[in-house]
């Protein structure tokens, strides 16, 4: 730990992460273990972080994240979507696409944020709600490819994997080919902050894929930065 860093607030932070990792949440002795301390200081932790609801316990006593999370998570997400879209107005405008980004909601992958290009009059009727399956389109595949590895993985996800990015056509609508990359946020970033995200492009007919690969990319790297900021 570092001379700036005030030992207190570290270990709250230390918690809330180790809480936010443990769904079915987590006992006060084994949140005691990871942090190191003694169990006293441990709970005293927790009943600072419980006054602000930023963690509450379940029936059984164990420590699940609270819904102050959800508050602040709320609150960062105009933020982001402020200083995400010229990002993505430039990548709609650089590729010549419906830019995207796409965020996991249960099996679902879920539109939040899009923008067109200035120059095209035919566009994907991607919109700002879309919903498909995590498991068909671009966007999707490239979520699952930022997951662990499983065996069970299906070949889709695995290319995506390998690449860095997803490429499909055809598998939400005809014609239309999307190109999609996850934002990769470390763990331990920090409870709240979604981690499941993608960002691609989608267009009807052709596609310059080397073009929008490395302009997705360089898009995802910069959200990246900016989920960290």
């Amino acid at each position: 730990m570092s001379a700036s860093t005030l030992q207190t607030l570290d270990r709250g932070l230390r918690a809330l992460e180790i809480i936010s990792q443990s769904h079915a949440g987590i006992s006060i002795a084994d949140l005691a273990k990871q942090l190191d301390i003694h169990r006293a200081i441990c709970y005293r932790i927790v009943s600072t972080l419980e006054s602000r609801l930023l963690v509450a316990r379940t029936e059984d006593g164990r420590i699940r994240l609270g819904v102050g999370i959800a508050v602040l998570a709320s609150r960062f997400e105009p933020q982001f979507n402020r200083d995400a879209q010229p990002l993505l107005n430039k990548l709609a405008n650089e590729t010549h696409a419906t830019a995207f980004i796409s965020m996991a909601e249960g099996q679902d992958c879920v539109v939040v944020m899009v923008a067109e290009p200035d120059d095209k009059l035919l566009t994907v009727g991607y919109r700002v709600g879309s919903r498909h399956p995590l498991n068909r389109g671009a966007a999707g595949i490239a979520i699952l490819a930022t997951r662990p590895a499983s065996p069970d993985d299906p070949e889709s996800v695995q290319q995506a994997r390998r690449d860095g990015y997803s490429l499909t056509e055809g598998q939400l609508e005809r014609g239309a080919i999307g190109l999609a990359a996850g934002i990769r946020i470390p763990t331990g970033s920090g409870p709240g902050i979604p981690a499941e995200r993608s960002v691609g492009v989608v267009t009807i007919g052709e596609l310059n894929t080397e073009l929008a690969a490395n302009a997705v990319l360089n898009t995802a790297r910069q959200l990246e930065r900016l989920l960290l900021a």
